[in-house]
């Protein structure tokens, strides 16, 4: 097997059968990581990721590999993901790339821009167009290295405290949104906010933002957005396609036994 190859097989979510197991764990090393991510625990489908990585992480080598999972705050805030596996706070972190336009407006390509790709065409693109190669190319300046770590699909346009009627109303319309989406809808009169999943509720409640986008309707309700936010649109053209990536300090990858 190529080298670090079942960490790759991992964050494919693979399942553990398709592994010999028991012939990796001979040759490899016990591994003990902490996984940060970018979300709450109260999303079972984008904290729920973590754990099933490290799960078939586990299963794969026999036990051998562990990696432990943090929610956001447990260790560093949601936005600081990236900032923890850089300087090596945690080994690995899982979040959405384009919460760091701040550091380089390049990290958002990764992710989702406006009217950008779809899952189906990120995933081509990551896997046969070398788009994992030049993620991983870019990275090399951060400090770390990426895996795909799933993709939300195509996401709706979010919570609005009042009925949008038109374009007029977007005028200075305080909405929690990230990456690029920000940056476009400002030039409407959106006044873009970037707040962690976990803080996004209680800023609708308390009025300190007027809309909120983040995922879908499932993982929106899970945050109760639908309790102070009445109004819902669709579609989040500037998110047709969200890829999350793992993010792996580059000394720690490059540690991994070859086998």
């Amino acid at each position: 097997m190529k080298r670090r190859e079942f960490l790759k097989v991992g964050a494919a979510g693979l399942a553990a059968s398709s592994l010999a197991a028991p012939a990796i764990a001979q040759s490899t090393p016990e591994v003990r990581w902490r996984l940060t991510a970018s979300w709450p625990k109260s999303l079972d489908t984008l904290y729920g990721a973590c754990e099933t990585f490290a799960k078939h992480v586990s299963e794969a080598t026999d036990n051998k590999f562990q990696i432990q999972v943090f929610a956001a705050g447990e260790i560093v805030p949601a936005l600081q993901v990236l900032d923890a596996v850089q300087n090596g706070t945690v080994e690995i972190g899982h979040t959405a790339t384009y919460y760091y336009v701040g550091k380089d407006p390049t990290w958002a390509l990764f992710c989702a821009v406006p009217f950008g790709l779809n899952t189906r065409q990120q995933n081509a693109w990551f896997y046969d167009g070398d788009g994992m190669k030049l993620m991983n190319e870019f990275a090399k300046k951060a400090n770390v290295y990426c895996l795909v770590g799933g993709n939300t699909g195509a996401q709706m346009g979010g919570w609005f405290r009042k009925e949008i009627k038109g374009v007029e109303d977007l005028s200075g319309l305080k909405m929690r949104i990230g990456g690029w989406a920000g940056k476009t809808l400002q030039k409407l009169g959106v006044v873009p906010q970037q707040i962690a999943g976990g803080d996004i509720y209680p800023a609708l409640e308390k009025g300190t933002i007027d809309a909120a986008e983040w995922v879908g309707p499932y993982d929106d309700e899970k945050l109760g957005f639908n309790k102070v936010a009445p109004y819902y649109y669709y579609p989040g053209w500037w998110e047709g396609g969200t890829a999350n990536h793992f993010m792996i300090n580059q000394a720690k990858w490059n540690e991994l036994p070859k086998a």
